[in-house]
Order: structure tokens, then sequence, then C-alpha cells
């Protein structure tokens, strides 16, 4: 395998799919994780110049260490981890579901934390590896809304500089290594809501516009060549993340709120 890999998590649909789709058209093979969504990914992988698929249940974390350790023992050029799976379950600041929360947090925040760890660990890349963890905007702009998401997404993001510190065996931070988030705004529909929601919605930032699942793909092709100091995160919302919204974006447009 002569190009660089990159793993793509939950790159199957939505999001992870415009970006696992960058990588490929920019010569890299990708690895599209799915948990449930085989035949999507297959069907994305046959449309890549390179690439396969690897099936795991992030809720499992043992799993996933296994499954990232099982790829940096065959993987020549590893040099990308993408960790964008994630679960966007409703709740609220009111009171705490111990299920949901467990769940959310596994999925979000400890499994991605543990294959970074892992990653970092055992994979062979030339000039150093990559870690692009995809968090969120709201941790600049909170609301109440998805409180075990966004609890999530605080403690993903809370890694990134603790894991850009990581030292190797002999005491000394790996120097090529980079550990990156990339934080988007609303990109797609989400949840339950309608295009024409979705359309307002995605307007409620600074620039008053929909930002691009291409924008996001193309930051993390950026962040893949290391230019960035490592421990930084990336914002990409059109300013969302400079307002104070009280409530999610889906009940704002709701409620009549415009840009």
């Amino acid at each position: 395998m002569s190009c660089p890999v990159v793993l793509v998590t939950g790159g199957a649909q939505r999001l992870g799919s415009v970006i696992a789709r960058a990588f490929g058209e920019a010569g890299w093979h990708v690895v599209i994780h799915y948990r449930s969504s085989g035949d999507a990914a297959r069907q994305l992988a046959a449309t890549l110049p390179s690439a396969e698929t690897v099936q795991c249940d992030l809720a499992d974390g043992d799993a996933a260490v296994k499954m990232v350790q099982d790829l940096a023992a065959r993987l020549p050029d590893w040099r990308v981890l993408v960790n964008n799976t994630a679960v966007f379950a409703s709740d609220d600041v009111t009171k705490l579901d111990p299920a949901t929360n467990e769940r959310v947090m596994q999925i979000n925040a400890r499994t991605p934390t543990m294959m970074a760890q892992a990653f970092l660990a055992h994979a062979q890349a030339y000039g150093g590896r990559r870690v692009i963890n995809i968090t969120d905007q709201k941790l600049e702009n909170p609301n109440p809304d998805f409180f075990s998401y966004t609890m999530s997404k605080h403690a993903l993001a809370s890694t990134i500089p603790m894991l850009a510190q990581l030292k190797s065996d002999a005491g000394a931070a790996e120097p090529d290594d980079r550990v990156y988030g990339i934080a988007p705004g609303a990109i797609l529909a989400s949840h339950d809501q309608t295009e024409e929601e979705t359309e307002v919605s995605h307007r409620l930032n600074l620039l008053q516009r929909r930002t691009g699942a291409d924008e996001i793909a193309q930051a993390a092709l950026f962040l893949a060549e290391g230019w960035l100091a490592t421990g930084h995160t990336l914002f990409i919302d059109s300013g969302q993340h400079l307002l104070s919204q009280k409530r999610d974006i889906i009940y704002l447009a709701r409620q009549g709120e415009t840009a």
C-alpha cells in the first residue's frame, strides 16, 4: 500500500461519508468504519480509488481498541484517525437520564479517547500521526438541550490538549504527532427536523449562511497535514460559537427566531 491511510469512524453516512470521500479523492486509502450501515459503507468504498470497511460497535470500548490494534498491525502508513461517530440523543438539563448519559458518554467521549490512545501507541506512520476529534460549536455556545450530548462533547474536547502532551516511553513528547479538534456548527438535518426547519435553523449564525459538510472535510484534510500546532480546535460554523443561544437551533427555528 503506497498511499497514506485514514480511519473515519461513522464514515458510511452523513458527515462521515463526506469526510471519507474527501480523503479518498485526495489520494488516501480510506478505512470506513460502521456499526450497522454495512451496505452504505461498502457502496461508498466501491466508489473510492482505495478503500476498505471495518465493523465495530463503539459502545464497546474494548472492541474498539482491538479494532485499532488490529489495523495498526497491518497498515504500513496509518497517519490519521478521525473520531466522527456520535450519538445525538435528546435529553435536557432538568434531569439526567442515566441510561442515555451512559451510552452517549461512552460512544462520544470514552471510546474515541481510548481509540486515540491506542492509535498513538501502535500505529506506524511516516511523518507522524494525527488524531482529529469532531466536537461541536456548543463548546463555546452551550444551551440546556441535548444535555448528555453536549456534556460528552465537552469531555472529548478536554482530552485534546492533554493527548497533545502525550509522552513516549522515553519521556519526551512525540514531535511529529498532532491531536486536533474540529467543532462544527449545524451541518445536516438532525434529530426530527424537516428540511424547511433545517434551512431556517442552519442560518442562525453570524454569517447567516449554511455551513457545508465539504467545509468540515476540507478542514480535516488541512489538519491531516499537521501544519497547525498540536492541541488546537478549528471552529467551522459560520460564527455560531460566537453567539449566545439559549436553546438548540432546532427549537429556536420552531419558535420563529431568525438570523
